[in-house]
């Protein structure tokens, strides 16, 4: 009996697990988590690092911003290797990288150091966003992908929602060096997981025949692989992509805020030690993860109450999340810092929804073979936002404070929707 025969032979006879899809996404999204608290763990020790290595609040803000920069750099090029090589390989190599670059961060001896082990880390995190794309459209039929990229959105604000208790316990019995080394710890044995337990539909030993007509039974056919270059020229040429590109660029400055900023904002501005931001930090990512889940039952309803077609229910689900970015204005005039994190929750839950929806919107909008390269694309023009919008906190916050900038963030995602509308919606369609 040849190997190819042995290897289909223990394929067929291999037990079959019911809603393999969902696992699968459970798994992927368990990376996205550790991925969020690898990353958010910087945030959460700002305060400390500020003092240990001597960092002013502009210096602190060009060590996010290196983050920031890498982040925007590689994400199309994370997304094109992910549609060439593939989901489970392509993003094992750049879980590996950060990881193992997350511990480095326990060296690093000032700010600039830290600066540079950002950047490297940020490169590879890049894969985060354009691999939930690939992972939504490998796995799930047309039908169910707004549900699962509610559910995929989960991963990235769960991660951030545990950061700030693990981060703290962390280093509260091992210090900031250890926090770093524990979190990156975390990130390797999630490799082991993800190279033992994933593998595409038409490979999986475990997945029924059944399941896999189900996947596929309104799934895009495969088309070639494109060269780099080409497959950002065909972007850059179509407007429905600037419909969500654009849309992305000014939701994005909100979460680098809940991300990097709110820690410092409560310690600076509203007197909390670091066990208060523990306890009050991680808010706003727990409604963001219940925004990420409802915004694609969300899409179900306008479809059932309004007889929106498929897209168009995206689109409203993305712009009732805009109006709840509004929340945000309050924060600047608030007093009470309670409320404040309470506005900012609701803000982190209506970003959740918008965030969800535009990668519903490019796994329903775009070839298969460019998905990760166009989500790729979008967390770049993202993440450019985030960027500058970091290095203008930096430069502005000590002292206007971060009210204005709360009020602006308020009202990006309301121009933002207008663009989806614009560009995106579809027009005089009978629901379908």
């Amino acid at each position: 009996m040849s190997i190819e025969t042995e290897q289909a032979t223990a394929t067929r006879s291999a037990p079959k697990f019911k809603s393999l899809r969902w696992w699968m996404l459970a798994l992927f999204l368990l990376g996205i988590t550790i991925n969020y608290i690898t990353r958010n763990s910087l945030g959460i020790l700002a305060p400390e690092l500020k003092v240990s290595l001597n960092m002013s609040t502009e210096q602190y803000s060009w060590v996010v911003a290196a983050f920031q920069l890498a982040y925007t750099l590689f994400q199309p090029f994370c997304g094109w290797l992910i549609d060439v090589i593939g989901l489970k390989t392509g993003f094992m190599i750049c879980a590996i990288i950060w990881a193992l670059v997350c511990m480095l961060h326990a060296g690093a001896g000032s700010w600039v150091q830290l600066a540079l082990l950002r950047f490297f880390m940020g490169g590879a995190e890049a894969a985060a966003t354009p691999a939930n794309a690939r992972a939504i459209a490998d796995w799930f039929p047309k039908k169910e992908r707004p549900v699962a990229a509610g559910w995929a959105g989960v991963g990235f604000s769960i991660g951030a929602m545990l950061a700030p208790p693990i981060i703290v316990v962390t280093h509260l019995t091992l210090g900031w060096q250890g926090a770093f080394l524990f979190s990156g710890a975390l990130g390797l044995v999630w490799v082991v997981l993800w190279w033992r337990f994933y593998h595409a539909p038409q490979q999986h030993p475990n997945l029924s025949q059944q399941e896999l007509d189900l996947i596929r039974e309104d799934n895009e056919p495969d088309l070639p692989k494109l060269p780099f270059f080409t497959s950002l020229g065909r972007l850059c040429r179509d407007k429905k992509f600037y419909g969500i590109a654009i849309p992305a660029f000014l939701a994005e400055p909100a979460w680098a805020v809940f991300s990097f900023w709110v820690p410092l904002y409560l310690a600076t501005e509203r007197g909390m030690d670091l066990k208060q931001i523990a306890l009050f930090a991680w808010l706003p990512f727990l409604a963001a993860d219940i925004g990420s889940v409802a915004s694609g039952y969300l899409t179900s309803l306008y479809r059932k109450w309004f007889g929106f077609r498929r897209i168009n229910s995206v689109i409203a689900s993305s712009v009732t999340g805009a109006f709840l970015m509004l929340s945000l204005t309050l924060v600047a005039v608030t007093k009470d810092p309670f409320l404040a994190i309470a506005l900012i929750s609701v803000g982190g839950f209506g970003h959740q929804v918008i965030s969800c929806m535009l990668s519903a919107l490019v796994v329903e909008s775009f070839d298969k073979n460019q998905m990760a390269t166009v989500n790729g694309m979008r967390g770049s023009c993202a993440w450019i936002a985030s960027f500058l919008f970091s290095l203008l906190i930096g430069a502005v916050s000590d002292t206007v404070g971060f009210g204005p900038l709360f009020v602006a963030m308020g009202f990006f995602d309301l121009i933002g929707a207008l663009f989806l509308i614009a560009l995106l919606a579809e027009r005089g369609a009978k629901k379908r």
